[in-house]
């Protein structure tokens, strides 16, 4: 089963001093079991406001052995479809998550997250969340 990573799990993992012990052996699995995918636009934020020319390049190195999950003009039309669903409801998120429950949704994907919005989110999307 493939599993879509959010970026606060690749933050978590990844970015910090002390990476989080579960996070980062979770992801350690998937990354070995090659079920982890990640969208270009989720390693966009990963990497930005990455200050030391270090840890930017330490962080840009391990996410290469991943390359970006492939999208279609359905998967940003979902996304959007998704972002007025739930705008609708009075719930408010951006881009990046619309598009990862679209991919969720079209790509048949969990989406791995500490990000508390994709529980609001699953309520009115047929998302799963692991």
């Amino acid at each position: 089963m493939s599993v879509l990573i959010d970026t606060p799990i690749w933050s978590l993992a990844l970015r910090r001093k002390q990476p989080d012990p579960q996070v980062a052996e979770q992801l350690r699995r998937l990354l070995k079991a090659n079920q982890a995918r990640l969208l270009g636009l989720v390693r966009l934020e990963v990497l930005a406001g990455l200050h030391r020319p270090a840890l930017f390049a330490q962080v840009r190195d391990e996410l290469r052995v991943l390359p970006d999950h492939p999208l279609t003009v359905a998967h940003h039309e979902r996304a959007a479809e998704f972002f007025t669903t739930c705008r609708a409801k009075g719930v408010q998120g951006s881009f990046t998550d619309f598009l990862l429950c679209a991919t969720s949704d079209l790509d048949d994907m969990p989406i791995l997250t500490t990000d508390g919005d994709f529980g609001h989110y699953a309520r009115h999307l047929p998302i799963t969340l692991l």
